[in-house]
């Protein structure tokens, strides 16, 4: 057996059992202190009253809080215990297909968690390297302690933290964050002013009633979608919603963790971050039991939270309940890393962060020479037989009539072997959690059956013959709120100064919820920063399908709702190619200052040096012109459409270095090795640095390559989907099959939901949740080929004989 990864400590020797121990209540600490002070601006740690009030300190609560209080406003975080800020309750990853994406947007804006997963990440890939640079994810393991450590570092001030994890110096620029103070406490219930139609404490302004305030929209998008964000704006001001409001936020009843004492806390908004708390239930085997979520390295669990749904409840809201899971925790000193497939980590690291990609730095750890190897297994027919053999000991759940209703991308093994009969295997990747651990994350493999059995599947695989768990995996299965009742602030329709972001959403995964998050804490912040400070109402801050995957994933929630957990992919953007990872800061940052989100001085500096560099690239690229016949000589026929190159007439043809980058299969290196040639065989060439050929630098690398690359697939995206936007009245033909033979590049998903719904109007394939918009355009494509071939035959039936 080979040795693990690292040589790790001995943290994992103590194995999680559930005791019958009562839930777990936070910290006790005296109700006078129970608000930490964190700078010497922000608010009296004795207040009682706050601009806004965020509930729980997971992604979407952290996210939210700092966004609220980067824009001025007085902002407290209620958490239950500071000890798990940050805390990475399931996959110790950050990024992915989509979600990478996510993170360098939450980065673009300011947000924490791009900074936070560099300063932490131990092993760093490149997702979909091998395609084209709009489905690229970035991703990066996470150390678990050492993550957490650096969001409570940053969350609460380096006094409030345990340094142990500390790897790098640079850890001290992270000091607390100004205007947020952090409360230990349970949030019981709102504080509310009721009446329909009552006045916000907090408005957000219609920017169509003020020509003069109005920040241009969509920016550089086309007008279809210029025009859909002014409107999703407008809708989501406060006179617009007027007639739905029935309450007003006034503040939180919260629960001192020591004293028990029930503690009023005031403030015109709310940002609702529960996660799988409300009305949380954890189930393993047949044994359900109250809950958000086990502790790490405990007996206990965090205890759900009610009284907040009932609330919901009682005004109205369309709640539902999902459900999601965790897999058993390994021994890595009882694994068999020789028979598995070795991961290892990219070389150079990429960052999420732009400011350390414009330093030209890697992640710290990955400076430091500590990153480590991932590893890849995978079940086989044996371990399939297990699965459905012990299936009638998965618990019961309350959702989908006993079935739980579970995220659809990224299932139980046993959804996964139901779901896919024919495969006799799936990959498993193994995931060790930190430097210090033995602890191994087995991806893939969530399934909440009784433990033994958990360990016999385990043992089926490859590599994990001997394997012991640590700690069992389990479901919890919670509360959510169809997210229609939501504008694209995300504050509610029907109790002003109440937003929801994260899991209460009906969303999966950190990345979406910090993305919430980030958009929830900026407008409350905002709203309830100039309502405390007199100033003028601002206008809500939106981001457009055309400008940001935030602005895709809050307008699919917001306009489609869900039903199931939503999950971000690239293929729900129809402007990916414009929405790629290597640009969000230049689509972002700037529209983020505007809006007072954005802070800080070296990103917007950053920018500008970025977005001159790139500019500079280009224009060298359009002004460099050869004759078509030098281009192919230089680089070979195939540079130049192979013997095409060399047809009658193009000797006097010339194509600048833009036009020849735009072909297939030539690189950005490839034509700047030629022009680099071509300089220096230039007459009288100096050494001087203006006449040097200098590659385009790394950092804009990606960034020039795509924007010339693509700028044609941009312009014809665009009509695509302005044609479709043009045909949302025109009818689908009622005996339309919808099959794989007819419609190859559609999902099994999309041939089943559209079989089951079957639309009769464009216009309402577009309200079907889980229908890309690509295949939206295709079956829009498809819908008009059909019309034509039956007009045709139609033609030939009446024709004169």
């Amino acid at each position: 057996m080979l040795t693990p990864p690292r040589v790790l400590g001995d943290s994992s020797r103590h194995r999680h059992r559930r005791g019958k121990s009562s839930p777990r209540v936070a910290i006790p600490r005296d109700a006078s202190t129970s608000s930490s002070r964190l700078s010497s601006s922000s608010s009296s740690s004795s207040s009682s009253s706050y601009d806004v009030i965020v509930i729980g300190g997971g992604h979407a609560g952290s996210e939210a809080a700092c966004a609220s209080a980067r824009a001025g406003a007085r902002t407290l975080l209620i958490t239950q215990d500071k000890s798990t800020l940050g805390e990475l309750s399931c996959n110790p990853s950050i990024g992915g297909i989509g979600k990478g994406h996510l993170v360098r947007e939450i980065d673009a804006l300011d947000g924490i968690m791009g900074e936070v997963a560099d300063r932490s990440g131990i092993h760093f890939r490149m997702l979909n390297r091998r395609k084209g640079p709009a489905v690229r994810g970035p991703r990066a393991q996470m150390d678990r302690d050492v993550y957490k450590s650096n969001m409570r570092r940053l969350l609460l001030g380096n006094d409030d933290v345990d340094h142990r994890d500390d790897d790098d110096d640079d850890n001290r620029a992270l000091r607390g964050m100004m205007n947020l103070d952090i409360m230990e406490a349970s949030a019981d219930d709102l504080l509310l002013d009721e009446g329909v139609g009552i006045e916000t404490l907090a408005p957000l302004a219609d920017p169509s009633e003020d020509s003069s305030r109005r920040d241009g929209g969509g920016g550089e998008g086309n007008r279809g979608e210029v025009a859909r964000l002014e409107r999703s704006k407008s809708l989501s001001s406060a006179s617009a919603n007027a007639s739905n409001r029935r309450a007003r936020i006034r503040g939180v009843v919260a629960i001192d963790s020591n004293t028990k004492e029930r503690i009023e806390i005031e403030s015109s908004t709310v940002v609702l971050t529960t996660g799988t708390f409300l009305r949380g239930v954890l189930m393993i085997g047949r044994e359900r039991y109250s809950g958000g979520r086990h502790l790490r390295d405990s007996e206990s669990v965090e205890p759900p939270s009610v009284g907040l749904a009932l609330t919901l409840e009682r005004f109205g809201f369309p709640l539902g309940r999902l459900k999601t899971g965790t897999p058993a925790r390994l021994d890595g000193r009882t694994i068999d890393w020789s028979a598995c497939l070795v991961q290892p980590s990219e070389k150079p690291a990429m960052p999420f962060s732009h400011v350390r990609q414009s330093r030209g730095e890697e992640p710290p750890l990955a400076c430091a020479g500590r990153l480590i190897d991932c590893y890849q297994t995978a079940t086989n027919e044996e371990t399939h037989r297990m699965v459905m053999e012990y299936s009638h000991l998965l618990p019961e759940y309350d959702g989908m009539d006993g079935k739980g209703n579970g995220p659809r991308y990224c299932p139980s093994i046993y959804k996964k072997v139901e779901r896919f009969a024919e495969r006799k295997s799936h990959n498993s990747f193994l995931e060790p959690e930190g430097l210090n651990t033995h602890i191994v994350y087995p991806n893939g493999m969530s399934g909440p059956y009784p433990e033994e059995i958990q360990q016999k599947i385990f043992r089926s695989m490859k590599g994990l013959e001997k394997v012991e768990i640590v700690r069992p995996g389990y479901d919890v299965e919670y509360d959510f709120v169809n997210p229609q009742v939501l504008t694209h602030t995300l504050e509610t329709k029907s109790i002003a100064g109440l937003y929801l972001a994260g899991q209460i959403c009906g969303t999966t995964g950190y990345e979406e919820a910090a993305a919430q998050g980030i958009i929830a804490g900026a407008n409350a912040g905002r709203a309830a920063g100039a309502a405390h400070r007199g100033e003028k109402a601002p206008v809500p801050f939106v981001l457009g399908r055309d400008e940001a995957y935030i602005g895709v994933l809050i307008d699919d929630l917001v306009t489609r709702g869900t039903f199931e957990l939503y999950r971000m992919f690239t293929s729900q953007a129809e402007y990916r190619i414009s929405l790629r990872a290597d640009n969000t800061d230049l689509r972002l940052t700037r529209k983020g200052a505007e809006h007072g989100l954005v802070t800080d001085l070296e990103r917007l500096t950053a920018l500008d040096m970025r977005r001159t560099l790139i500019e500079d690239n280009v224009e060298r690229l359009r002004n460099f012109k050869l004759f078509v016949t030098d281009w192919g000589s230089r680089g070979g026929n195939n540079l130049m459409g192979g013997i095409a190159a060399h047809r009658p007439g193009r000797e006097s043809h010339k194509k600048c270095a833009e036009e020849v980058l735009g072909m297939p299969n030539v690189s950005l290196k490839m034509v700047e090795d030629i022009m680099a040639d071509v300089l220096n065989e230039s007459p009288g060439k100096s050494n001087d640095l203006s006449s040097m050929m200098i590659p385009t630098p790394s950092s804009v690398y990606d960034t020039v390559k795509a924007s010339m690359k693509y700028k044609s697939y941009v312009v014809r995206q665009e009509k695509d989907i302005e044609s479709w936007r043009k045909a949302q009245g025109a009818r689908i033909p009622p005996n339309i099959i919808y099959d794989h033979a007819r419609m190859p590049t559609f999902s099994k998903e999309e041939i089943k939901k559209l079989d089951r719904f079957r639309p009769t109007m464009f216009v309402e394939t577009s309200q079907i949740s889980g229908l890309t918009p690509q295949s939206l355009v295709y079956l829009y494509h498809h819908v008009m080929k059909l019309n034509k071939e039956t007009r045709r035959e139609k033609r030939e039936e009446n024709a004169p004989v």
